[in-house]
């Protein structure tokens, strides 16, 4: 494993107990680097949504544990936020793909697929190596080795 790997599951082990004691799902961690700066994000979820002030209270209580646990940044440091995954949040793990299932997502692929890089389509099935969406005009069965992104569409 990765340290950035290491860090995001220390992270996971650190809050899920506060977001279980508050009733709020824990959707994803990243620690990534952005410009000069390392940042830790955990993105929380709940039914109905999450508020800002939801996110100052697992922020808070966070901060207090992250500052015991010195390996997580190591030398490099980091920036940490708690935030909502959002409308259009990213299909990462199987249990977003379970949730998504008869919902319009939008695929990008590394390289083209029948002359397109970009698609919108509705999921309607995957297992570890592939995405099935259905199109108005009829169904593709795309690789998950080949696809980029994966988000939920959002129709304004």
């Amino acid at each position: 494993m990765s340290k950035h790997t290491d860090y995001e599951k220390r992270t996971e082990e650190l809050i899920t107990p506060i977001l279980d004691e508050l009733g709020f799902e824990l959707y994803d961690v990243e620690y990534v680097k952005e410009g000069a700066d390392y940042y830790l994000r955990a993105y929380i979820d709940k039914d109905g949504g999450i508020t800002i002030d939801d996110c100052v209270e697992v922020s808070r209580r966070m901060n207090d544990l992250l500052d015991a646990e010195p390996q997580i940044g190591g030398d490099e440091g980091y920036i940490f936020e708690v935030s909502s995954p959002g409308l259009g949040r990213v299909l990462k793990k199987d249990k977003h793909f379970e949730k998504a299932i008869g919902q319009d997502v939008d695929i990008k692929t590394y390289k083209p697929v029948n002359g397109a890089k970009e698609f919108t389509g509705m999921l309607k099935a995957f297992d570890k190596d592939t995405l099935t969406i259905e199109f108005e005009d009829g169904t593709e069965v795309f690789s998950r080795s080949d696809v980029a992104q994966v988000k939920l569409s959002i129709d304004f």
